[in-house]
């Protein structure tokens, strides 16, 4: 199946019905479609098959008819993480060389000094009346997607209609859509999350599209267009969560929140599900399984997954990446006979698979193996701990020691002994932190990732400085 095939099935079906709520107006399929069209359109006269098409911009209507437009251009969709420094944006742009770039006029304006490109083109003026005429086929690139870069330099995964709609058929298969649902995403459209749009119009139902995470206008929203599933990341969902006892605000149409990008600690969980009586599921994904692929611990029914050397976890499928855009290296390594190498630790258990660290992110100290997400959990328990994330940092005696990085809960004043103590009562005392850092915010990317480099970097700082 095409992407644009998704849309227009859904046009035939119900065009008037709503599709899009963005930028303060609803659109219909029909004219969701309609613009989609009339942006391939207008690409098909600026560019050739193959020809990337950046863009950079905050979340707007404009970025669903690039979902779509783009790739039924024959084009390659090349979003841009409008949150990167400018001199970051330049770069990705750069190693794109896309022949077109779309977005805001005062982004595109802002990266004028430092970018060039055959075509720039602002959301405001439009696409006006141009007719398509080239039709994609299935396995085209579709989107040029540089990956968060947590744990190095971002590599561009290449998603094709294919795997892109494989994503979006398996997610719609293992979750399914009620009839009534009302989609609501207040993540990045630069992001793969962002595929979810294409699961909910798979069903006919229409997503709303925040500009950007604010607990206020996601409540606004909630309440406004009756939102009845939602998809966070732990750390937005925290943000909201204060937000509503703060206001004594209350949610009614909502009926699920799906989580990803990041865990959830045992703690965050159950404060959610009693504060909104909500259903949350948990997806596990990345940006080169073109969305999720693993829901609830069980895998989707159109990917197959294993454990291999490590326990790391191995995904084979049709929505898997086809590859890194202009790296044969990192391509070749990231498979071994068609198996992707994810990059995480993982269990199997109860006929569920459970998720248990980045492979980076483990901590080997002393010669033990300490996965951070245990020992982040335990923290996550203690009353005074808002946000917590375990890094190892260097240690001349043990190889690497545990670091915990700590944000406390506004008014309380927790100590790193009262911590540590809070981990050794419930962890063996290999696993306890042998360094507290106290931060009021954990870096994080513009999914909500916590960027664990950045940490380590921060803490190994400290920690030296300390000694």
């Amino acid at each position: 199946m095409l992407l644009h095939e998704l849309l227009q099935h859904a046009a035939r079906r119900a065009p008037d019905a709503p599709a899009l709520v963005a930028d303060g107006r609803t659109r219909s399929f029909a004219e969701l479609l309609d613009g989609a069209m009339r942006l391939s359109g207008f690409l098909q006269e600026h560019t050739a098959p193959g020809d990337r098409v950046a863009v950079v911009a905050d979340n707007a209507g404009a970025w669903i008819d690039c979902y779509y437009g783009v790739p039924h251009a024959g084009a390659i969709l090349t979003p841009i993480n409008q949150r990167l420094a400018l001199g970051e944006q330049a770069a990705l742009i750069a190693a794109a060389e896309p022949a077109v770039l779309l977005g805001e006029r005062s982004r595109l304006e802002a990266l004028a000094p430092v970018v060039t490109a055959p075509l720039v083109h602002a959301f405001e003026d439009g696409w006006d009346d141009h007719v398509p005429a080239r039709v994609p086929r299935h396995h085209d690139i579709a989107w040029l997607l540089f990956t968060s870069g947590t744990t190095g330099q971002p590599k561009g995964a290449l998603l094709t209609h294919a795997s892109l709609t494989a994503a979006a058929i398996g997610t719609a298969l293992a979750r399914p859509t009620a009839p009534d649902d009302v989609f609501l995403t207040p993540f990045p459209l630069c992001h793969v999350a962002g595929y979810n749009v294409f699961v909910f119009h798979l069903h006919g139902r229409p997503a709303v599209v925040l500009p950007r995470f604010r607990p206020d206008d996601l409540v606004a929203h909630v309440r406004a267009h009756d939102v009845t599933v939602c998809s966070l990341a732990p750390t937005m969902l925290v943000t909201l969560l204060d937000h509503l006892d703060a206001t004594g605000t209350t949610l009614p149409s909502l009926r699920t929140i799906t989580y990803g990008a990041s865990p959830i600690s045992p703690a965050l969980r159950r404060r959610a599900e009693d504060r909104l009586g909500v259903a949350l599921r948990e997806g596990y994904g990345m940006t080169e399984l073109s969305g999720n692929a693993v829901f609830d611990g069980v895998p989707s029914p159109l990917v197959s997954v294993r454990l291999g050397a490590d326990d790391e976890i191995l995904v084979r499928g049709d929505q898997v990446t086809i590859g890194y855009w202009r790296d044969p290296d990192a391509t070749a390594s990231a498979f071994t006979d068609g198996w992707f190498h994810t990059g995480d630790v993982g269990r199997w258990g109860g006929g569920r698979l459970h998720v248990v660290d980045r492979l980076k992110d483990i901590v080997i100290t002393g010669g033990e193996n300490v996965a951070s997400r245990e020992v982040e959990d335990v923290l996550h328990d203690h009353p005074a701990v808002a946000a917590a994330a375990i890094v190892g940092v260097p240690d001349d005696r043990w190889g690497e020691a545990i670091c915990a990085v700590v944000v406390p809960r506004p008014g309380t004043n927790p100590t790193a002994d009262e911590l540590v103590a809070h981990v050794r009562e419930r962890l063996a005392g290999f696993k306890q932190p042998r360094h507290v850092v106290f931060l009021e915010a954990l870096p994080v990317n513009a999914a909500g990732k916590v960027q664990k480099a950045e940490l380590r970097r921060l803490a190994a700082q400290v920690v030296a400085r300390a000694r």
